[in-house]
């Protein structure tokens, strides 16, 4: 499994063709997730954990126009998961863990429904593709485990807001490969996406590690 990926779903990951060193280099500001190692992968996980409690958190606070009693319910149980996870990095990290990041969401209309599924699809999406590229390179097993645990979460979560936004879309070719299995992206590609709504940007400038 560690070489696999986060749970069943970062199985895709072995699907590929082959591995190669690659040497992504990030810019050097703001936030360094930290040298090779467990540490550097749980501060990945923790900063976008962070970035989805903020947003979900924010989604719960302001609700859009003409939102359900039903949608209210599961998006405010999606965000308690988010809290709970931003919290359980943030103390098994403990004095290793980064800064709290400041999120940047005015690119997002919150009053409008379409909007912010749009973008709870993307944050969703991401998570999920950002653990499978990433759980093959966590070396502790119980840390592992718990990825794998949370990873599934994180897609029962894209499931439930892409059949908010179109019913059936839940497991579509957009977010699976030819095998059935979740896609991946390296963490450049995540952390890329997710400095957009992050006012302090965060990098991996100091992490080496293999992809797929």
């Amino acid at each position: 499994m560690r070489y696999a990926g986060v749970g069943v779903a970062g199985i895709g990951v072995l699907a590929a063709a082959s591995c190669h060193k690659d040497n992504h280099v990030m810019p050097m500001t703001g936030i360094d997730i930290g040298a090779q190692g467990d540490l550097a992968i749980l501060n990945y996980a923790y900063a976008l954990e962070q970035l989805e409690a903020a947003f979900y958190i924010q989604v719960a606070a302001t609700p859009y126009s003409g939102i359900t009693s039903t949608e209210t319910s599961l998006l405010t149980d999606i965000r308690d998961h988010e809290v709970g996870h931003r919290e359980f990095f943030k103390a098994a990290l403990g004095s290793n863990a980064i800064q709290a990041l400041t999120t940047d969401f005015s690119s997002i209309d919150f009053s409008n429904r379409a909007k912010v599924l749009a973008a709870a699809q993307a944050f969703e999406d991401t998570g999920v593709t950002a653990y499978n590229g990433a759980g093959y390179l966590i070396k502790d097993a119980g840390y592992l485990t718990l990825a794998g645990k949370i990873v599934s979460v994180e897609a029962r979560h894209a499931a439930y807001i892409r059949n908010l936004i179109s019913a059936g879309s839940f497991a579509d070719s957009t977010v699976l490969d030819a095998n059935g299995m979740d896609k991946a992206q390296t963490i450049p590609q995540v952390l890329a996406i997710a400095n957009t709504y992050l006012k302090t940007k965060v990098n991996a400038s100091n992490y080496g590690y293999v992809s797929f």
